[in-house]
């Protein structure tokens, strides 16, 4: 009887343990539930006071105007792109904010329409937003490494692909069908203090991990065109575009579950000083 009575309080102990244990888990859960609904609703809330302060506008070119020249053949979108107008953006409202604040992005055809950051490390803006607050959704940020003079080969920036389309959310539209099948979607745009530019895409896709496709430096132009060479060879879709190595791209990445990464590439088709 008393072996069964042992038993008994065994089994009623680890009982109270699983009912406890889910129970946390309930509780965890729901947290963070209620955690990342608040971030997205702040995100939200800061990206539409942005917008507002950063007066986004387009500029007419003028003589300092630079299209860079490319052999695309008569179809594509570059012709039809170089005749478009550039951005330009209050960049000082917005460093009243933030001074790690260092340009803006925008991407055709999704709701990438950001200011971005760069500070010393490429950790900072995964968790916190444009006024430094504490955010899971974090920010839109260039790679620490880069000048942002005009003078790097490969421009990247990062953000978190955010389920709700914050961020580079809707990053991972550039390979859908619905994307692709609308050359205008083809088109991003920065301003930084030194220029505001426009870049034509040449590449996207997802990836395993990786960070061959991050590279800042380079020993010569052939080893730039091998290097974007093998970003068109990984892309999921075919643009009939060319990049030289003497070309500048530009690269965005995101998150696209735990293990893998999307990616977009784009080339400078046309810039003109600020």
């Amino acid at each position: 009887m008393k072996i069964r009575k042992a038993r008994y309080r065994v089994k009623l102990t680890i009982c109270c343990i699983v009912a406890l244990v889910c129970a946390s888990g309930a509780i965890f859960s729901g947290y963070k539930i209620i955690e990342w609904l608040i971030d997205s609703h702040n995100t939200k809330t800061i990206t539409t006071e942005a917008e507002e302060t950063a007066e986004v506008e387009e500029v007419a070119d003028t003589a300092e105007t630079e299209v860079i020249e490319s052999e695309e053949p008569e179809e594509s979108p570059y012709w039809k792109f170089i005749n478009m107008s550039l951005l330009n953006v209050n960049l000082d409202e917005l460093r009243n904010t933030n001074s790690d604040v260092k340009g803006w992005i925008k991407v055709g055809g999704t709701n990438i329409n950001y200011p971005f950051m760069q500070t010393g490390d490429n950790d900072y803006y995964l968790t916190h937003s444009l006024d430094r607050s504490y955010n899971s959704a974090g920010w839109v940020f260039a790679d620490f490494r880069l000048r942002l003079d005009n003078t790097d080969k490969n421009m990247i920036i990062y953000a978190h692909g955010r389920y709700d389309g914050t961020m580079f959310g809707t990053l991972r539209t550039a390979e859908t069908n619905g994307w692709l099948n609308d050359p205008s979607n083809f088109i991003v745009y920065t301003v930084t203090d030194h220029e505001t530019s426009m870049w034509q895409v040449f590449s996207t896709y997802h990836i395993p991990v990786t960070s061959d496709y991050i590279r800042t430096s380079f020993n010569s132009d052939e080893d730039f065109a091998n290097f974007t060479q093998m970003l068109m060879d990984r892309s999921s879709h075919d643009f009939k575009t060319t990049v030289s190595g003497a070309d500048h791209i530009l690269t965005l990445s995101t998150c696209y579950g735990d293990d893998e990464r999307m990616v977009l590439h784009a080339k400078l088709i046309k810039r003109a000083p600020r």
